[in-house]
C-alpha cells in the first residue's frame, strides 16, 4: 500500500479546478492563436485536459511516494540492487511527469 501524502486529495481536487500547482489559485493561462491552435497544437477539451492534470497529479505523488521509500530504504540498510531499482522506477515516472507537462505546457520560442 503506497503512503499517500494528506494533501494528495486537496491536490486532486486543484488539478480537476485547473489550478496550476504551486500557485495559490491562479488559473492556467490557455493563450491560442488565430486559427484556434496553441501554437500549432489543437487546443484540448476540458475534460481531457482535467483527465491529463489528474494523471499528473497521481504520478507526481508516486514519484513523491518512491522517494520516502528510497529513504526508508536506505536508512534501513536494504540491499543497494533494491534501492537502484526504485530509483530506476523512480526516473521512469519523472519522464512519464515530464512527457505529460510538455502536453500541457507548449515550448515557447522567444
Amino acid at each position: 500500500m503506497a503512503f499517500r501524502h494528506p494533501a494528495t486529495d486537496r491536490a486532486t481536487e486543484r488539478f480537476k479546478e485547473g489550478i496550476s500547482p504551486g500557485t495559490a489559485a491562479r488559473p492556467i493561462i490557455r493563450a491560442s492563436g488565430k486559427d484556434g491552435c496553441q501554437w500549432g497544437r489543437m487546443e484540448m477539451a476540458d475534460q481531457e485536459q482535467a483527465e491529463i492534470r489528474l494523471t499528473l497529479a497521481r504520478l507526481r505523488q508516486e514519484h513523491e511516494d518512491y522517494d520516502v521509500a528510497i529513504n526508508a530504504m536506505i536508512e534501513t540498510g536494504c540491499d543497494a540492487l533494491r534501492v537502484q531499482r526504485m530509483k530506476k522506477k523512480k526516473l521512469a515516472i519523472k519522464d512519464k511527469m515530464s512527457q505529460i507537462e510538455d502536453q500541457i505546457i507548449p515550448d515557447i520560442i522567444a
